[in-house]
């Protein structure tokens, strides 16, 4: 059993002083695999102070200092690649081999992203060539609660802290308490990259505890949230007494338009990106839209693709998909499902109880209905597992309103060979990113969603904005 009791505040690991145990599970076996403190309101006013002291001089160092300190951070995540990988498989089920290649990837490709977009970064230029005596200077935001999920552990992590750190903020993280091995051990970096103390303090508590505490907490500037849209709605109301800045990044209902004219490996990308990490994301193409004349041949394919995803405990090399996090997850994917056959979904494969041969751990059999209507509740609700529900449609108009038809908007799928008709899709489509036949979005482009899928954006130079005021001034002297 792994124990992880302390917290790292102003520079060093210390002991709670209102902690209460909480046993981290390992989904793949349903045993417990470490033992962590969840802090309390005293736990979390002591980073919040520390954080506070250590603003004045951390937003006052040289963005260039900053930077450099990034760029060390990056050196020292890399080389601890593979331990932060096995974390991560322990604790939120990542099949070792994706963990490495794709969460703890994502990590590596946030920090530089954002240490390419800040060299470039003007923290300090004119208004314009007009207004020699106008200055526009970015300053930090000022203390941000960082709270971020179990899914993509540092995908979350580094987004939040690379942006923030390199903006000049100080910070306190709550990672998720199912998986907060994985920012224990970030912590650890970033103290031997040499941040200076109170800049990054990490304490694990949940979400009614040190999460609303943090989102409530007057000496807090700014909340950085990732997770649920119902939590995210908590959080905001949170924070309203105090004004501060709130950025939510949270849930989808991603809708994959796929016409008649998309290319042969259109439904096999589809399927195995909402298969990936076991349909835990929130940018997950979970509704499959099909044009009416090529409907009944993709859905058969999509079954038959589905039925070939295997199954099996993080631990295993290979690729296969592990299981969800936790046996709440678990059993409110079992109850969609179930409600998905009862109002009348045709179940293609897949279905309710594990993957045959699993008769212990999270896991889920992939899932994909088909004759799936607007009104059901698995064409409503996100479901975060590795269910897909393949509608029909018979025209383009058609397919944009039932796809903006939802009160998520994070990411829509479009997959035709007629540029022309991406390109109109892509300005109609209501959601904060649009990919179109596969292709990934590039390095720095930025990360959010519209509606309920939240606000602000991560990534790049946007996602250092975020963490930036805006300060005008007037009379500036010539230097």
């Amino acid at each position: 059993m792994i124990e992880k009791r302390q917290f790292y505040i102003n520079g060093a690991w210390v002991d709670p002083i209102e902690g209460r145990d909480y046993h981290v599970i390992d989904p793949s076996t349903e045993d417990p695999c470490a033992v962590i403190s969840l802090g309390g309101q005293a736990d979390t006013d002591a980073a919040v102070a520390a954080a506070k002291d250590a603003f004045p001089s951390w937003m006052a160092t040289p963005p260039a200092e900053r930077i450099a300190l990034v760029e060390k951070l990056l050196e020292i995540y890399q080389s601890r690649g593979e331990e932060m990988a096995q974390a991560m498989s322990l604790e939120m089920g990542a099949p070792i081999d994706m963990s490495l290649a794709s969460q703890v990837g994502a990590g590596t490709w946030h920090l530089q992203n954002f240490i390419d977009a800040a060299k470039s970064f003007e923290f300090d230029r004119p208004l314009n060539d007009h207004s020699p005596k106008d200055r526009i200077i970015y300053e930090a935001v000022g203390v941000c609660a960082l709270i971020t999920p179990w899914n993509w552990p540092m995908n979350q992590v580094t987004l939040k802290v690379g942006a923030a750190a390199i903006a000049g903020c100080t910070m306190v993280l709550k990672p998720s308490e199912e998986s907060p091995l994985n920012a224990m051990l970030f912590a650890e970096m970033m103290h031997e990259a040499g941040f200076p103390p109170g800049v990054f303090n990490l304490v694990n508590g949940d979400g009614v505890g040190v999460g609303s505490q943090l989102s409530a907490h007057p000496d807090v500037d700014m909340v950085s949230f990732t997770g649920s849209s119902r939590a995210g709605k908590l959080i905001s109301k949170a924070a309203a007494d105090t004004l501060k800045r709130v950025h939510l990044e949270l849930g989808g209902k991603g809708a994959n338009l796929i016409f008649a004219d998309a290319d042969e490996k259109a439904v096999k990308r589809s399927v195995l990106h909402m298969m990936q990490n076991t349909g835990q994301s929130c940018n997950a193409p979970s509704r499959m839209m099909v044009e009416a004349s090529i409907y009944d041949r993709v859905v058969e394919e999509a079954g038959e693709i589905a039925a070939k995803v295997s199954v099996g405990p993080a631990s295993a090399e290979g690729r296969h998909i592990g299981p969800v996090v936790n046996a709440t997850q678990w059993q409110k994917i079992q109850d969609l499902i179930q409600k998905g056959i009862d109002e009348g979904a045709r179940l293609v494969t897949g279905g309710t109880g594990r993957p045959d041969g699993l008769n212990k751990g999270f896991y889920v059999r992939p899932t994909v209905f088909a004759d799936v209507t607007n009104d059901m509740t698995i064409a409503r609700e996100e479901i975060f597992g590795p269910v897909l529900s393949i509608m029909k449609f018979e025209t383009e108009e058609e397919a944009v309103q039932v796809a903006n038809d939802t009160v998520y908007g994070l990411t829509n799928y479009v997959q035709s060979q007629d540029g022309a008709r991406c390109n109109r899709l892509a300005r109609q489509l209501r959601s904060g990113m649009v990919e179109m036949n596969g292709e990934s979005r590039s390095a720095g482009s930025p990360f959010g969603g519209m509606k309920q899928s939240g606000n602000g954006r991560e990534g790049g130079v946007w996602g250092i904005e975020d963490f930036l005021e805006v300060k005008a001034v007037s009379g500036w002297a010539a230097e």
